[in-house]
């Protein structure tokens, strides 16, 4: 093992266990008298658990806020929250709810304080503003494992069509101080969503695996995540009782710990091409990442192998191929070949779609690779040509 110099960025603390949410009230109350509530239209809000958690709430002598995410959040979105609430006295902002959910809450912390537009802070797209911080006390409590978003610095941000994007507010001070995983909380996920949010979860823990900045901690990390992915995953999505419970766990556990390796090490092609995917198209992120995933991996394969065939992550990718398909006795060329099969398989089995079902066409191919050479990209493994990408968007049309 290799043990050159490496930086761990600051984590949330963390909180994981069945029950965990009953703890939030306490947590938010440390920090003052009003908190700003952000959740999804179902998944939590007008459930039981909705009423006894703001009850839980009132008995802390909180005063709160609502505020509603309806899909993938935009920049308009955030602003509009920032601007309703800024006179409210907000002292914690607290997310319960998907990954959409997560990050708009993540920017409307962010920019409570200072009351300016998140397009000030955008990456690529913004008006490159220094963001000084500090960011109101944000609490992330994920009722989906898929994008490890309690986890990370940044809250992603799209605009949809033709001009469309899908970028970045990204900041230290953007970290949750808490991230609180109940894997309770994923009991009312629908199978198509637990195979999108799973899918999504397994690629960053293979992507960040396989980073350019990859280390020792990070590895370590990612490998245990795709374990738990191994033993819970079918186990969540099947929903066959009491292994469910199991799975749900599993997920939870591998989706915190996709977002922690994501955040220190960087991603890959499949999350380079997944943000002008999103934005030029209705396809949802998770889709992208299990539909993608197997051509992906097979592209970096052969790439590597041409251009540089002692590449350390020809090593790791035939390590996960052993893994998970259990054949660990096959030399590393075999290995590899059977984690794409794998991957293959995968997609084929939960049905995910494939790009055409989203109204996505051969002709776009040149403005979805021209626009996907971002902050993932640059931690592939290898450096892809626009034929190799053209290959990947190809293999899934």
């Amino acid at each position: 093992m290799q043990f050159a110099p490496f930086s761990i960025s600051r984590l949330p603390r963390i909180h994981y266990g069945s029950g965990r949410i009953d703890e939030v009230p306490a947590l938010a109350a440390v920090y003052g008298r009003t908190a700003l509530l952000v959740t999804g239209k179902r998944s939590f809000y007008g459930t039981p658990r909705w009423q006894a958690f703001t009850g839980a709430l009132e008995a802390k002598g909180l005063r709160w806020l609502h505020f509603i995410v309806s899909g993938e959040p935009s920049p308009m979105l955030v602003d509009e929250a920032v601007s309703r609430f800024r006179c409210e006295g907000v002292e914690v902002v607290v997310a319960i709810g998907g990954g959409s959910v997560l990050d708009a809450a993540k920017a409307i912390a962010g920019l409570l304080p200072h009351g300016n537009s998140v397009m000030d802070h955008l990456e690529g797209v913004g008006k490159n503003v220094p963001y000084l911080g500090q960011s109101t006390p944000f609490i992330a409590v994920p009722t989906t494992a898929g994008t490890g978003s309690e986890a990370t610095k940044n809250a992603v941000l799209s605009v949809q069509g033709p001009d469309g994007f899908k970028k970045s507010f990204r900041d230290e001070c953007l970290i949750p101080e808490y991230a609180v995983i109940d894997p309770d909380l994923l009991t009312s996920c629908p199978r198509e969503l637990i195979a999108a949010d799973g899918m999504d979860a397994f690629t960053q823990l293979l992507e960040s695996y396989v980073s350019s900045k990859a280390n020792p901690f990070t590895d370590a990390l990612a490998w245990s995540g795709m374990k738990a992915f191994k033993e819970g995953f079918f186990a969540a999505w099947e929903g066959i009782e009491p292994a469910a419970g199991h799975g749900r766990g599993a997920m939870a556990y591998a989706s915190l710990l996709s977002g922690i390796t994501l955040a220190q090490v960087g991603l890959g092609s499949v999350h380079g091409l997944a943000s002008p995917l999103g934005a030029y198209f209705p396809i949802p992120h998770g889709v992208v990442c299990g539909t993608l995933v197997a051509a992906a991996t097979r592209i970096n394969i052969e790439a590597m192998q041409v251009r540089e065939p002692n590449h350390r992550a020809l090593v790791k990718y035939a390590e996960v191929g052993r893994f998970l398909t259990g054949y660990n006795d096959t030399d590393d060329t075999a290995a590899r070949s059977a984690l794409v099969e794998l991957l293959t398989e995968w997609s084929e089995r939960l049905q995910l779609p494939r790009l055409s079902r989203y109204g996505i066409r051969m002709e776009d191919f040149p403005l979805i690779i021209s626009n996907s050479r971002g902050s993932s990209m640059q931690t592939n493994p290898v450096v892809l040509t626009d034929g190799e990408i053209e290959a990947i968007l190809a293999a899934r049309l």
